[in-house]
Protein backbone atom coordinates (compact mmCIF):
# COMPACT_ATOMS: atom_id res chain seq x y z
CA UNK A 1 0.00 0.00 0.00
CA UNK A 2 1.25 3.50 -0.86
CA UNK A 3 1.90 6.08 1.85
CA UNK A 4 -1.23 7.63 3.36
CA UNK A 5 -0.92 11.40 3.74
CA UNK A 6 -2.75 12.59 6.84
CA UNK A 7 -3.73 15.94 8.33
CA UNK A 8 -4.51 15.98 12.05
CA UNK A 9 -7.19 18.51 13.02
CA UNK A 10 -7.80 19.21 16.70
CA UNK A 11 -7.64 22.37 18.80
CA UNK A 12 -5.74 20.54 21.56
CA UNK A 13 -1.97 20.49 21.08
CA UNK A 14 -1.76 17.55 23.47
CA UNK A 15 -4.13 15.49 21.32
CA UNK A 16 -2.20 16.36 18.16
CA UNK A 17 1.06 15.31 19.80
CA UNK A 18 -0.56 12.07 20.96
CA UNK A 19 -1.88 11.22 17.50
CA UNK A 20 1.49 11.97 15.92
CA UNK A 21 3.14 9.64 18.43
CA UNK A 22 0.70 6.90 17.40
CA UNK A 23 1.05 7.42 13.65
CA UNK A 24 4.85 7.71 13.63
CA UNK A 25 4.95 3.99 14.48
CA UNK A 26 3.26 3.16 11.18
CA UNK A 27 5.41 2.84 8.07
CA UNK A 28 2.41 3.71 5.91
CA UNK A 29 1.08 6.90 7.53
CA UNK A 30 2.75 10.25 6.78
CA UNK A 31 1.67 13.41 8.66
CA UNK A 32 1.55 16.30 6.18
CA UNK A 33 0.01 18.94 8.43
CA UNK A 34 -1.79 19.93 11.62
CA UNK A 35 -4.76 22.25 12.00
CA UNK A 36 -6.12 23.85 15.16
CA UNK A 37 -9.20 25.56 13.67
CA UNK A 38 -11.75 25.35 10.86
CA UNK A 39 -9.97 28.00 8.81
CA UNK A 40 -6.57 26.41 9.20
CA UNK A 41 -7.96 23.03 8.20
CA UNK A 42 -9.54 24.44 5.02
CA UNK A 43 -6.27 26.09 4.04
CA UNK A 44 -4.22 22.95 4.76
CA UNK A 45 -6.60 20.69 2.88
CA UNK A 46 -6.34 22.91 -0.18
CA UNK A 47 -2.55 23.24 -0.09
CA UNK A 48 -1.50 19.77 1.10
CA UNK A 49 -4.29 17.66 -0.47
CA UNK A 50 -4.17 14.87 2.12
CA UNK A 51 -5.69 11.43 1.64
CA UNK A 52 -7.16 11.43 5.15
CA UNK A 53 -8.16 14.10 7.65
CA UNK A 54 -8.57 12.86 11.21
CA UNK A 55 -10.60 15.49 13.03
CA UNK A 56 -12.36 16.26 16.27
CA UNK A 57 -15.00 18.59 14.88
CA UNK A 58 -16.43 19.00 18.41
CA UNK A 59 -13.24 20.59 19.77
CA UNK A 60 -12.74 24.32 20.27
CA UNK A 61 -12.59 26.40 17.06
CA UNK A 62 -14.04 23.54 14.99
CA UNK A 63 -17.58 22.62 14.06
CA UNK A 64 -19.23 20.03 11.85
CA UNK A 65 -19.68 22.46 8.94
CA UNK A 66 -15.99 22.24 8.13
CA UNK A 67 -16.44 18.69 6.80
CA UNK A 68 -18.75 19.47 3.84
CA UNK A 69 -16.85 22.72 3.25
CA UNK A 70 -13.58 20.83 2.82
CA UNK A 71 -15.26 18.14 0.72
CA UNK A 72 -16.56 20.79 -1.66
CA UNK A 73 -12.96 21.93 -2.20
CA UNK A 74 -11.38 18.47 -2.13
CA UNK A 75 -13.92 15.73 -2.92
CA UNK A 76 -11.30 12.96 -2.84
CA UNK A 77 -10.34 13.43 0.81
CA UNK A 78 -11.77 11.05 3.42
CA UNK A 79 -12.60 12.00 6.98
CA UNK A 80 -12.03 10.01 10.15
CA UNK A 81 -13.85 11.56 13.13
CA UNK A 82 -12.25 11.19 16.55
CA UNK A 83 -14.20 12.64 19.47
CA UNK A 84 -14.87 12.15 23.17
CA UNK A 85 -18.63 12.18 22.64
CA UNK A 86 -20.18 9.25 20.79
CA UNK A 87 -23.90 9.85 21.22
CA UNK A 88 -26.25 8.62 18.53
CA UNK A 89 -26.85 12.20 17.41
CA UNK A 90 -23.12 12.87 17.09
CA UNK A 91 -22.54 9.73 15.03
CA UNK A 92 -25.42 10.37 12.62
CA UNK A 93 -24.50 14.05 12.22
CA UNK A 94 -20.92 13.07 11.41
CA UNK A 95 -21.90 10.47 8.82
CA UNK A 96 -24.41 12.77 7.13
CA UNK A 97 -21.80 15.54 6.95
CA UNK A 98 -19.33 13.36 5.07
CA UNK A 99 -17.35 11.45 7.70
CA UNK A 100 -16.41 7.96 6.52
CA UNK A 101 -15.07 6.41 9.72
CA UNK A 102 -15.43 7.09 13.44
CA UNK A 103 -13.31 6.34 16.50
CA UNK A 104 -13.21 7.58 20.08
CA UNK A 105 -10.30 9.36 21.69
CA UNK A 106 -9.96 6.61 24.28
CA UNK A 107 -9.80 3.84 21.66
CA UNK A 108 -6.61 1.81 21.41
CA UNK A 109 -3.69 3.08 19.36
CA UNK A 110 -4.14 0.07 17.08
CA UNK A 111 -7.78 0.92 16.38
CA UNK A 112 -6.94 4.56 15.64
CA UNK A 113 -4.17 3.53 13.25
CA UNK A 114 -6.40 0.95 11.57
CA UNK A 115 -9.14 3.54 11.12
CA UNK A 116 -6.82 5.67 8.97
CA UNK A 117 -5.39 2.77 6.95
CA UNK A 118 -8.77 1.11 6.33
CA UNK A 119 -10.41 4.42 5.38
CA UNK A 120 -7.60 5.19 2.95
CA UNK A 121 -8.25 1.78 1.38
CA UNK A 122 -11.84 2.82 0.65
CA UNK A 123 -13.49 1.11 3.61
CA UNK A 124 -15.53 2.34 6.57
CA UNK A 125 -14.13 1.81 10.06
CA UNK A 126 -15.90 2.07 13.42
CA UNK A 127 -14.08 1.25 16.62
CA UNK A 128 -15.62 -1.24 19.03
CA UNK A 129 -17.14 1.46 21.26
CA UNK A 130 -18.80 3.18 18.33
CA UNK A 131 -20.17 -0.13 17.02
CA UNK A 132 -21.61 -0.82 20.47
CA UNK A 133 -23.34 2.57 20.53
CA UNK A 134 -24.70 2.03 17.01
CA UNK A 135 -26.20 -1.28 18.17
CA UNK A 136 -27.57 0.23 21.41
CA UNK A 137 -29.27 3.08 19.57
CA UNK A 138 -30.47 0.82 16.74
CA UNK A 139 -28.87 3.00 14.09
CA UNK A 140 -28.82 1.53 10.60
CA UNK A 141 -25.89 3.28 8.90
CA UNK A 142 -27.24 2.24 5.50
CA UNK A 143 -30.48 4.16 6.18
CA UNK A 144 -28.70 7.49 6.54
CA UNK A 145 -29.11 9.71 3.49
CA UNK A 146 -25.72 10.92 2.24
CA UNK A 147 -27.22 12.32 -0.94
CA UNK A 148 -26.61 16.00 -0.35
CA UNK A 149 -23.69 17.67 1.40
CA UNK A 150 -24.66 21.22 2.21
CA UNK A 151 -23.65 23.96 4.59
CA UNK A 152 -26.96 25.73 4.14
CA UNK A 153 -29.44 25.75 7.04
CA UNK A 154 -32.47 23.47 6.79
CA UNK A 155 -35.66 25.41 6.09
CA UNK A 156 -38.62 24.13 8.10
CA UNK A 157 -42.03 25.74 8.53
CA UNK A 158 -43.44 26.42 12.00
CA UNK A 159 -45.93 23.58 11.45
CA UNK A 160 -43.13 21.18 10.49
CA UNK A 161 -41.18 22.11 13.60
CA UNK A 162 -44.31 21.50 15.67
CA UNK A 163 -44.72 18.05 14.09
CA UNK A 164 -41.04 17.23 14.65
CA UNK A 165 -41.36 18.12 18.33
CA UNK A 166 -44.38 15.87 18.75
CA UNK A 167 -42.76 12.99 16.86
CA UNK A 168 -39.72 13.31 19.12
CA UNK A 169 -41.97 13.23 22.18
CA UNK A 170 -43.36 9.89 21.02
CA UNK A 171 -46.75 10.81 19.55
CA UNK A 172 -48.16 8.71 16.72
CA UNK A 173 -49.49 10.25 13.50
CA UNK A 174 -53.05 9.78 14.73
CA UNK A 175 -52.31 11.46 18.07
CA UNK A 176 -50.57 14.37 16.33
CA UNK A 177 -53.51 14.77 13.94
CA UNK A 178 -55.92 14.93 16.87
CA UNK A 179 -53.83 17.41 18.85
CA UNK A 180 -53.26 19.93 16.05
CA UNK A 181 -56.57 19.37 14.23
CA UNK A 182 -55.24 17.90 10.99
CA UNK A 183 -56.06 14.76 9.06
CA UNK A 184 -53.84 11.69 9.33
CA UNK A 185 -53.01 12.13 5.66
CA UNK A 186 -51.78 15.70 6.21
CA UNK A 187 -49.66 14.67 9.18
CA UNK A 188 -48.15 11.85 7.14
CA UNK A 189 -47.37 14.32 4.35
CA UNK A 190 -45.65 16.60 6.86
CA UNK A 191 -43.64 13.64 8.14
CA UNK A 192 -42.50 12.72 4.61
CA UNK A 193 -41.54 16.32 3.83
CA UNK A 194 -39.63 16.59 7.10
CA UNK A 195 -37.69 13.40 6.41
CA UNK A 196 -36.85 14.61 2.91
CA UNK A 197 -35.62 17.99 4.16
CA UNK A 198 -33.57 16.46 6.99
CA UNK A 199 -32.20 13.73 4.75
CA UNK A 200 -33.26 10.90 7.07
CA UNK A 201 -35.24 7.73 6.47
CA UNK A 202 -36.66 6.93 9.89
CA UNK A 203 -38.04 8.33 13.14
CA UNK A 204 -34.63 8.12 14.81
CA UNK A 205 -33.25 10.73 12.43
CA UNK A 206 -36.14 13.10 13.17
CA UNK A 207 -35.63 12.67 16.91
CA UNK A 208 -31.89 13.29 16.67
CA UNK A 209 -32.55 16.51 14.77
CA UNK A 210 -35.07 17.59 17.42
CA UNK A 211 -32.55 16.97 20.20
CA UNK A 212 -29.71 18.65 18.32
CA UNK A 213 -31.74 21.79 17.67
CA UNK A 214 -33.20 21.74 21.20
CA UNK A 215 -36.79 21.39 20.04
CA UNK A 216 -36.99 18.77 22.78
CA UNK A 217 -34.84 17.91 25.77
CA UNK A 218 -32.72 14.74 25.44
CA UNK A 219 -34.30 13.55 28.70
CA UNK A 220 -37.76 13.38 27.11
CA UNK A 221 -36.87 10.65 24.69
CA UNK A 222 -35.51 7.16 25.28
CA UNK A 223 -34.02 5.81 22.04
CA UNK A 224 -34.18 2.19 23.10
CA UNK A 225 -37.88 2.27 23.89
CA UNK A 226 -39.43 4.22 21.01
CA UNK A 227 -37.20 4.14 17.95
CA UNK A 228 -38.13 1.46 15.46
Amino acid sequence: MEAVNVVIADSSELIRIGLKAIFVQSEIISIVGEANSNNELKELATSRKPDIIIVDYTSKDFDIRVIPEVLQRLPSVRFVAITKDQSAQTIVDALRSGVTSYVKKDCSAQEITESVIETAAGKKFFCGQILERIREEKINVDDIDFEQLSCEPISLSEREQEVIKMIAEGYTNAQIAEKIFLSNHTVNTHRKNIMRKLGVNNTAGIVMYAVKTQLVSPNKFLFTSTIS
